[in-house]
């Protein structure tokens, strides 16, 4: 019996109608067959080539990242380092002394190097799509051809594929983009983050996405997760439309953030750099929820000065002169390589010495970043707040907040530890906020990598379990009369965003585009009407379940 239908994890909220454009970014295999057929070359002319390949490539990746804005150019940023790394050269050399040809050993390079990082688990993991999208790309320069990714639809299209490496992504055109729909991957992938930025619909662990056909014409529903095969034409049009329609309403909401009766609650932007800062300072947002610092240094070998720390810092936060930053010390560690920070060789960096962690043996690290951010702060008039990333321990909270007020600043941490959930009330008798990291909370509360797509069900930030260290966490907050914000991805669903409120929560931080759809729908339903969908999410017994029960509720 023909399949009708396909189902996978929701990302991003929308409905698209097009053709399937099936994407299969590999490099002709007469091309490499040629290649391999030529005379061997000796190591060092095999190397000389490796490294002209891997500078093109590298310079690909900057090229478009200087173009890119916000999460875009953050990950070909973090592509062109990973492609330029001198263990993978020195993997490559070692190949080739072994008396193995070019493209037997860059195979095996990143192949060893794809089982480290997938031993490793956790957010490193992440990092074998973009080290196979970079050996595409370099084999693509060794064989003389051009380098392989999405090709651009001839008609606005649905993208499907196994899994879109983050450079990829990152290149997108929403005008030609219908929708993304991946097999592998979870609602916090790279790709699910870009989608997002970019606004488009957006479906991730769909499996047998792949067997359908360029051409195919499919309805796909981001907000449900859903696929339609060949469906009615008149009535997909009718869904698109009406879904247009409702698009074009939210385009007008111009904040403040506040449910139908009132109810405060501030919707924020999440930032990267001073570009993603002036953006996002246009639309209708209170501040920035979460500035990402390490974000402005993947490239960087050397730390940079207290002065240059301080112009960047500057950069992002003038845009928001009159209102306030909350500022993320340095998340460095695991996916998030800073070559002056983090530490190299570690078994599981997942859960090693990254963000907060690195100021135990290096302080310096911390106190020169502190000084950096309230220098920006006093130039520019902002209010910032400044919190740690995965900060475990109320003696750590403690230890912070006096390194922060003492340079006259507000203090605060990140809850993606769930011991920091357990002990919310406790940390904010040393702190001043609190903001919830819903992407490493979930990962590290369900045990699950985050780009397992066999995972992805319980890589959801609507998994009750998760849901209910929200709770505790706002109820913390709520007692002791201190704001509790969320930072992470799961702000930026519309549907998630009122139950989080109905948690508690007092604020939520996005990527820019998402905005003005959680402003808009947050003013759709009073506070009592987001307690009641927070019950009944919090009573499900899994993702699914909790998403229609909240649904349910606010539809009443």
């Amino acid at each position: 019996m023909a399949i009708s239908s396909l189902s996978g994890t929701p990302v991003v909220p929308g409905v698209a109608h097009g053709p399937v454009l099936l994407v299969r970014a590999e490099v002709p295999a007469e091309a490499i067959a040629r290649f391999a057929a030529r005379p061997s070359a000796g190591e060092a002319e095999a190397l000389a080539a490796y490294d002209a390949a891997v500078a093109a490539v590298t310079d690909s990746f900057k090229r478009r990242a200087v173009v890119a804005a916000g999460a875009a150019a953050e990950v070909l940023t973090a592509s062109a380092g990973l492609a330029g790394d001198t263990g993978l050269r020195s993997a490559v050399r070692k190949h080739l002394r072994a008396g193995e040809d070019l493209l037997t050993a860059v195979g095996a390079a990143v192949e060893q190097f794809a089982g480290i990082f997938t031993t490793m688990g956790g957010l490193m993991a992440e990092r074998v799509t973009d080290l196979r999208d970079i050996e595409r790309r370099v084999v693509a320069h060794l064989v003389g051809e051009p380098e392989p990714g999405v090709p651009a639809p001839d008609v606005p299209s649905v993208l499907v594929a196994e899994d879109l490496a983050p450079s990829d992504t990152a290149g997108l055109d929403p005008r030609s983009v219908l929708a993304l729909v991946t097999e592998r991957g979870g609602p916090t992938s790279h790709t699910a983050i870009i989608a997002r930025q970019l606004g488009i619909p957006c479906v991730v662990g769909a499996a047998g996405a792949t067997r359908l056909t360029t051409g195919t014409r499919v309805l796909v529903d981001g907000a449900v997760g859903a696929l339609e095969l060949d469906p009615d034409p008149a009535s997909a049009e009718r869904r698109v439309a009406a879904d247009r329609e409702a698009r074009q309403a939210v385009a007008t909401w111009g904040g403040p953030g506040r449910t139908a009766d009132g109810v405060a609650v501030k919707v924020l932007a999440n930032v990267a750099d001073g570009t993603s800062s002036a953006s996002a300072a246009a639309g209708p947002v209170e501040g920035v929820g979460l500035f990402r610092t390490e974000l402005c240094f993947l490239d960087r070998v050397e730390e940079p000065s207290v002065e240059e720390q301080t112009a960047i810092y500057a950069s992002v936060m003038r845009p928001f002169a009159g209102r306030y930053v909350v500022v993320r010390t340095l998340d460095a560690g695991s996916d998030k390589p800073v070559a002056f920070a983090t530490h190299s060789g570690e078994d599981n960096p997942a859960l090693g010495v990254r963000g907060f962690r690195l100021s135990f043996d290096n302080p310096g690290l911390l106190e020169r970043q502190l000084d950096a951010v309230a220098a920006a702060a006093a130039q520019t008039g902002v209010e910032a707040w400044v919190m740690a990333p995965m900060v475990a321990t109320v003696a750590e909270a403690a230890d912070f907040a006096s390194a922060v007020r003492a340079r006259g600043l507000k203090a605060g941490v990140m809850v993606e530890v769930p011991a920091a959930a357990l002990l919310a009330d406790r940390l904010l008798g040393v702190v001043d906020f609190l903001s919830l990291g819903t992407n490493d909370l979930t990962q590290y509360t369900m045990a699950a990598d985050r780009m397992a797509s066999d995972l992805a069900h319980l890589t959801d930030p609507w998994q009750p379990a998760v849901l209910q260290l929200v709770a505790i966490t706002a109820e913390a907050g709520r007692r002791a009369g201190k704001p509790v914000g969320v930072c992470g991805e799961a702000a930026a669903d519309p549907l998630l965003a009122c139950v989080l409120v109905g948690l508690g929560v007092t604020s939520v931080s996005m990527a820019e585009t998402a905005v003005r759809s959680v402003g808009a729908r947050l003013g759709t339903v009073t506070f009592e009407r987001c307690e009641e969908a927070a019950e009944a999410a919090l009573g499900a017994d899994d993702p699914a379940a909790a998403r229609a029960a909240a649904a349910e509720v606010l539809a009443g």
